[in-house]
């Protein structure tokens, strides 16, 4: 992604081919620059468009009618949460999805990022924590991970402690990538999703399932929802060049681009995707 180099070995399990970092460098600070997408700021909606944003979301939830989706629709409409559930992001870099879920209007909204610059509650239905879940002492009924996950060492224990911190029968969700990915078969450490060494480790779906349930969690569903970023972010490193957006256009053409979307989709519905989400629940009682 930043053209530092480096050699980073992972090692795969034989029985469900998840990877794992063998040797995690004792400061991961240069590969998280302050350039980082995460650690972008928080950008404010104006008072026209939070009132768009809250009629379109309440028209979404209500008819699931793709013209009113906002950009995390499909798992939002999937899960359908009520506006006054607990709902909590781990791993939630600026909080710029809990605060467009606020403005939308959710009403009771916590983010989890040690790497925030302070504990800040942005309104009275929105506080991001500069802690982990299991330290807040709050329960919650959604907890969701976008993207985060594969960052965190010690998965077994994230999965324990999303566990602890849902009410009977409440809901994680995890996006992640995953190792049954054909193009991880096919390109190897060229595959952009293994972003070495900031994915600790990388699941397959079975090896996630494997873990989740011996915590306790049964799996809803499993959903892949890869898109053409596997191809042109790969087809970068191929050509030397680091994951610069600007350099799309050079490389590539607007047919080769639309393909790779429903080249994407056919990935997705014969579980080849390079990420999926994973839909778990804990037990009601």
């Amino acid at each position: 992604m930043l053209g530092l180099g480096g050699t980073f070995s992972y090692m795969a399990c034989a029985s469900c081919g998840s990877l794992q970092l063998i040797d995690v460098p004792k400061d991961l600070s240069a590969y998280y620059p302050n350039t980082y997408y995460s650690f972008s700021s928080l950008q404010y909606s104006t008072f026209f468009r939070r009132a768009f944003k809250k009629l379109r979301m309440n028209a979404f939830l209500n008819s699931g009618w793709p013209f009113f989706s906002p950009p995390f629709g499909d798992w939002l409409l999937k899960l359908n949460p009520s506006f006054h559930q607990r709902i909590a992001d781990v791993g939630c870099g600026s909080g710029q999805l809990l605060y467009e879920m606020s403005i939308s209007g959710f009403t009771d909204l916590h983010g989890f990022d040690p790497f925030l610059p302070e504990t800040k509650k942005i309104s009275s239905g929105l506080t991001l924590w500069k802690s982990d879940i299991a330290s807040s002492g709050l329960c919650f009924d959604l907890i969701m991970m976008h993207h985060s996950f594969e960052h965190m060492d010690n998965p077994r224990r994230v999965l324990q402690d999303a566990f602890g911190a849902l009410a009977p029968g409440g809901i994680l969700l995890v996006r992640c990538p995953v190792t049954d990915a054909l193009l991880w078969r096919e390109k190897g450490p060229l595959w952009v999703q293994l972003d070495a060494p900031r994915h600790l480790h990388i699941p397959s779906t079975n090896g996630f399932q494997v873990a989740a349930k011996e915590i306790g969690f049964s799996i809803r569903e499993i959903i892949f929802d890869s898109t053409g970023f596997q191809f042109w972010g790969t087809g970068l490193y191929e050509r030397g060049e680091i994951l610069d957006r600007s350099k799309i256009k050079i490389h590539f053409t607007a047919q080769e681009l639309a393909a790779w979307e429903e080249k994407a989709k056919r990935y997705n519905q014969s579980g080849e995707g390079d990420q999926a989400c994973f839909y778990c629940q804990k037990p009601k009682i």
